[in-house]
């Protein structure tokens, strides 16, 4: 009876979410409501005075797990300043929404909640669903399945009380260095990224929330982290437009309702020399508002990052960004400081009337659209249970399914004889990963060996002797970092083994971490099979053991180029 009544909660959860969404796909977008007089909109802009009104284009930093002394410093801020609305940041689900529901009471206008959540409100908050990285979510092929998730994340920031996602990350990525993009990007393909962007914030948008498109014009082809310095674009204008500029005219078109901006030196737009583009005018407005007729929102990257302050300190940033024409400015390192400032460029008349009131009014139409005009207090009874309801968790097996990629082999060099006497090796790990555990069950004549990032070139040697009495081996090689990059971790001695792994007659090797990592593996290329996974969930480890199973084929193709061997698009066929 428990059982059953349980399901039923799930359903009637389930439900609900439907509905939600049947009704905001019924509801005009963001970007057509705009064309409309709001009288919500001019009611609380007229009770405003301007400093209020330079207030509501501020959005703070916010998070709870910084304890005490700092949540009480953000709610003075949102109580002294009335800012416009917080980023949050990483915590926990049930500490947020009673943090979100403190701040709204001393927010005379609704806040608007927003949080970076490109895999999902995973990215910032424990116990909580994270959806495949873009880059793993790049290379499936039925993008309604990139759809479903956006509709799954909205779900989730709305039981959360967040209005707005910053994201999707529409950069191309095709830099296998770049520092700050890579994984988080769905590719190398402006096609592929394009579509794939478009499913994602569609996904989102239809459910109700607003989503950001990032970083304008394209972070992909860089090698500098501009949360530590400015980056330089040095790109003509012709290739700016053909290829870093397409995803996000195209995002624009299918009505994307948000577009920040990255903080990048780009001489062929604007060749003030250091200038970000954040704070530059002739690409905010001259080339995203004007050229490509964008209406939504404009968001400043964060006003705090290196790449904006190394040259423009003491809040000069802030006003420069505001006049560029960027409508939310993120995480200003002093909102208070940086509002005078920029009230007084108004009174100055660096900005015109028409075009300050436009921008405050575009803030507020947001918070009217996501309905912050009937604003509730969020619930926190059941909270983290439906943030992990079966649907959500159905739904990452199911992308994780779709995206695994086999780049060499077949059939019958996956599957390997389940008589012989198999080694089953997992690299980079200290315990057996759920891949291991699972091929057990395949391969009942098995042994398990494991293999640390750092193991002793001696150990390594006489593992490679004891793997002579095994008559097939399969290989996993494991990137356990949060955020994986292009390049693994490994000690050289351990790469090496690999290499000398990878001569044994009968391998299959699966990948588990970054796609760009095989480049740094040399002779991988000769194991019999070789599948990618991109990242190491539990998720992927098993739908790489379907895959050698036989019970699931693999669709996924490479959304990057590794090297000559291995391209963009690429596949085998079982």
């Amino acid at each position: 009876m428990q059982v059953l009544k349980k399901s039923l909660k799930y359903a009637f959860i389930i439900a609900l979410n439907l509905i939600a969404i049947t009704v905001f796909a019924q509801k005009e977008g963001f970007i057509q409501s705009l064309e409309h007089q709001n009288r919500w909109v001019d009611s609380v802009f007229n009770k405003m005075n301007r400093k209020k009104k330079i207030a509501q284009l501020f959005f703070i930093r916010a998070a709870t797990d910084r304890g005490q002394a700092y949540e009480d410093s953000v709610a003075k801020v949102v109580s002294d300043e009335q800012i416009g609305g917080l980023v949050f940041f990483q915590g926990g689900p049930v500490r947020q929404a009673d943090l979100t529901n403190r701040y709204q009471k001393l927010a005379k206008v609704p806040l608007l909640i927003a949080m970076d959540g490109e895999w999902g409100i995973g990215m910032r908050l424990d116990s909580t669903v994270s959806y495949p990285y873009q880059m793993t979510l790049g290379a499936i092929q039925d993008n309604t399945l990139i759809y479903k998730m956006g509709q799954q994340v909205a779900y989730d920031f709305k039981r959360m009380g967040m209005q707005m996602n910053l994201g999707p990350d529409m950069d191309i990525n095709n830099n296998p260095d770049n520092p700050v993009i890579n994984y988080r990007s769905f590719g190398d393909n402006k096609y592929n990224v394009a579509e794939k962007g478009i499913a994602y914030l569609k996904g989102m948008q239809e459910a109700g929330i607003l989503t950001t498109a990032k970083h304008f014009p394209g972070h992909g082809d860089t090698n500098v982290d501009s949360h530590f310095d400015l980056p330089l674009l040095p790109f003509t204008r012709q290739r700016l437009d053909d290829l870093e500029e397409y995803p996000f005219r195209e995002a624009i078109k299918a009505g994307i309702s948000g577009v920040m901006i990255a903080h990048m030196d780009i001489p062929a737009l604007d060749n003030t020399k250091n200038l970000p583009s954040t704070l530059s005018r002739p690409i905010v407005t001259g080339v995203l508002k004007d050229s490509l007729g964008f209406k939504g929102l404009v968001v400043s990257d964060a006003m705090e990052m290196k790449a904006v302050v190394k040259y423009f300190p003491d809040g000069e940033a802030d006003v420069k960004a505001f006049l560029a024409g960027n409508d939310i400015i993120e995480l200003s390192e002093n909102s208070d400081r940086a509002i005078k400032k920029i009230r007084k460029a108004v009174r100055k008349g660096q900005i015109s009337t028409e075009e300050f009131e436009s921008r405050v009014k575009k803030v507020l139409a947001a918070k009217y659209w996501a309905g912050l005009n009937h604003y509730h207090e969020i619930s926190t009874k059941n909270l983290t249970e439906n943030l992990n309801r079966p649907a959500a968790r159905d739904l990452v097996q199911q992308l994780s399914n779709a995206a695994v990629t086999l780049v060499k082999g077949n059939s019958s060099s996956l599957r390997l004889d389940p008589f012989r006497k198999t080694a089953i090796i997992s690299i980079g790990v200290t315990q057996p990963p759920v891949f291991q555990q699972q091929m057990a069950r395949l391969y009942i004549y098995s042994d398990f060996f494991l293999v640390e990032k750092n193991s002793p070139a001696a150990e390594l040697k006489a593992l490679l002797q004891t793997l002579k009495q095994y008559e097939q081996v399969y290989i996993s090689i494991n990137d356990s970092r949060i955020r994986p990059a292009s390049k693994l971790d490994y000690s050289s001695d351990v790469i090496s083994f690999i290499t000398e792994l990878e001569q044994h007659r009968n391998t299959v090797t699966c990948v588990f971490a970054n796609a760009y990592t095989i480049a740094g593996l040399p002779g991988i290329e000769k194991s019999g099979a070789l599948m990618v996974c991109y990242q190491m969930t539990d998720d992927l480890q098993r739908s790489a053991v379907k895959v050698i199973a036989g019970l699931l084929t693999p669709t996924g193709r490479l959304p990057v180029r590794i090297n000559s061997l291995f391209t963009t698009g690429m596949r085998s066929s079982l």
